[in-house]
C-alpha cells in the first residue's frame, strides 16, 4: 500500500479517534489513522465492574465540537437502543465499561482508521512525512500523534516485574489468586483505590493482608466542584498557555487534585465497606493504609518481596512484607519509537517534553506548511486538562480547524468572569502571542 494522504494519525486510542472522527465526514481531507493492535480496547487491564468515568459523558470524542454528528454517545446510546433506559437510570457517572463499549463502537465505524498496522518508523523527505507501517507506506502533508502513555515502573520494582509484581494496566489479566497471600497495593490514586475495592470484594481470593501505601498525605479526593472544573475549559488552557514556561510547573503541580484524585464515591463506597466488615459482618481482614509512604526499596524476601518505604510524617522507615506486590503508581509520556528519526528537528525541553503551539502543533525546523500535532504531550504547556478526557472533542476541533486552515468546528464556550491573569499581563502576552 502506497498512499497520499492530507492527514496520518499516529496511535488510535481516544484523542486520535476524536480527530479521525471529526474528520471523517470531510470529503475535502484525505486521513488514515493507524494503530497497532489488532482490534480496538481502552484499557483492559482496568476495565472493573462498577469503575466509572471521572467525567460527564457529553465529554465524549465529538460532541462539544459538533453536536450532530454520528459518533456522538448519545447517537450510541440510540444505535444501541437504550437511550431512555439510560436517561431513566439517572446516571451521575457512566461506567468505564459502558463508555469504553461506545468508543469500541466508534472505532468499528470509522472509514479511516486502520488497525492492526503499526507506524515502524517516520521520516519528512520530499516534501511529505513519509510513514512506513508493517502493510507498506504512506505519505502525508500532516501528522497527528497520540501513542497514549507507557506504565510508570519505579526504579525499585523494576528489577522485580513478574507475575506477582504487576502494573494494573495489566491487572485483569495478570493479577493471581491472592487467596491466603500478603498484599501490597503502592499508588494512592484512583486506580489504586480500585484495586484496592477489587481485593477486599473477594473476587480474587481472600487475602491473608492488604497494605495500601501512598505518597499522600492521605486518601485525597478528586476536586471535582464547579470552580474547579474551570480548569477543564477553552478560556482556561487559552490563559495557560499564554504564561511564560517558568510558571507552569508549580501551577501545574498545585492543581493536581482537580485531576488526580479518588472519586468521593470511590473514597465513601470504600469507607462504608471497612465499617460494614470491621464491626457487622466481625470481618478479620487486616486492611493497612499507610499514607505519607514513599518506596524506596524492594528486596527479594523469600518466595515474596520485602518493600522499605520511607515515612513522611515520622520520619522513619516501614517495612512491608508483601506476597504481590501490585503498582498503581501511573503512567508517563515518551517520544514514540516510530518518530525517533525526526528527534532532532523537533522542539523539546531539558526533560524531552514536547514545546506545543496553542494549537497543538510542535515547533520543528520543516516547511511550515507541514505540521506534527501531538495529544496527551501538553500537560506542561496547555495545563492539567490535557491528558483528561474532558477536552478532547475540543482539542481534536482545534487541531481539525488548523488542518483545513479555516475554523470549520466549534472551539469557543463563554467564560466565567474569572481574570486568570492581570489586565497589564493578559495584554502584553497576548502582544506575545501575535
Amino acid at each position: 500500500m502506497n498512499t497520499e494522504l492530507d492527514v496520518a494519525g499516529i496511535g488510535a486510542g481516544p484523542f486520535n479517534l476524536s480527530v479521525a472522527a471529526l474528520l471523517a465526514p470531510l470529503a475535502e481531507v484525505r486521513s488514515a489513522f493507524y494503530d497497532k493492535r489488532p482490534s480496538f480496547d481502552w484499557h483492559p487491564g482496568m476495565m472493573l465492574e462498577g469503575a466509572k468515568l471521572q467525567t460527564s459523558f457529553l465529554k465524549d470524542l465529538v460532541t462539544a465540537a459538533d453536536p450532530t454528528s454520528r459518533y456522538s454517545f448519545l447517537a450510541y446510546l440510540v444505535a444501541q437502543r437504550r437511550f431512555y433506559r439510560f436517561i431513566n437510570a439517572e446516571f451521575s457517572h457512566v461506567e468505564r465499561r459502558e463508555f469504553a463499549d461506545y468508543l469500541r463502537w466508534v472505532a468499528c465505524q470509522l472509514p479511516n482508521l486502520h488497525l492492526d498496522q503499526e507506524v515502524e518508523t517516520v521520516d519528512y523527505t520530499d516534501g511529505g512525512f513519509r510513514l512506513a507501517t508493517n502493510r507498506g507506506a504512506s505519505r502525508a502533508r500532516h501528522l497527528v500523534v497520540a501513542t497514549g502513555t507507557t506504565p510508570r515502573i519505579p526504579d525499585w520494582a523494576k528489577p522485580h516485574e513478574h507475575a506477582r509484581c504487576l502494573h494494573t494496566h495489566r491487572y485483569l489479566a495478570k493479577v493471581p489468586d491472592v487467596a491466603g497471600l500478603k498484599v501490597a497495593v503502592v499508588g494512592g490514586g484512583q486506580s489504586g483505590a480500585e484495586v484496592v475495592l477489587d481485593l477486599l470484594s473477594g473476587k480474587r481470593g481472600e487475602p491473608a493482608s492488604l497494605s495500601w501505601l501512598s505518597r499522600r498525605q492521605t486518601l485525597e479526593a478528586l476536586d471535582e466542584t464547579p470552580f474547579s472544573n474551570e480548569f477543564f475549559t477553552p478560556a482556561y488552557v487559552d490563559a495557560f498557555h499564554r504564561l511564560p514556561m517558568a510558571r507552569k510547573p508549580a501551577i501545574v503541580e498545585r492543581q493536581k487534585l482537580a485531576s488526580d484524585g479518588i472519586s468521593p464515591e470511590t473514597l465513601k463506597d470504600l469507607y462504608q465497606q471497612l465499617y460494614s466488615r470491621g464491626f457487622l459482618a466481625g470481618d478479620a481482614l487486616r486492611l493497612r493504609i499507610l499514607p505519607h509512604r514513599e518506596v524506596q526499596a524492594m528486596e527479594r524476601h523469600g518466595e515474596g518481596w520485602s518493600l522499605a518505604a520511607h515515612n513522611g510524617f515520622d520520619g522513619r522507615t516501614d517495612r512491608i512484607d508483601a506476597d504481590v506486590v501490585i503498582l498503581a503508581t501511573g503512567y508517563l509520556t515518551r517520544l514514540p519509537t516510530c518518530l525517533e528519526p525526526l528527534r532532532g528537528r523537533l522542539d523539546l525541553d531539558q526533560d524531552g517534553r514536547f514545546l506545543l503551539q496553542r494549537d497543538f502543533s510542535v515547533g520543528w525546523d520543516g516547511p511550515q506548511g507541514h505540521q506534527i500535532y501531538v495529544q496527551n504531550g501538553g500537560r506542561y504547556s496547555h495545563g492539567i486538562a490535557d491528558p483528561q478526557l474532558s477536552l478532547a472533542a475540543w482539542r481534536g476541533a482545534t487541531i481539525a480547524n488548523a488542518i483545513l486552515g479555516r475554523p470549520h468546528y466549534a472551539t469557543g464556550d463563554a467564560p466565567l468572569p474569572i481574570e486568570w491573569a492581570t489586565a497589564e499581563a493578559a495584554e502584553h502576552l497576548l502582544e506575545m502571542a501575535a
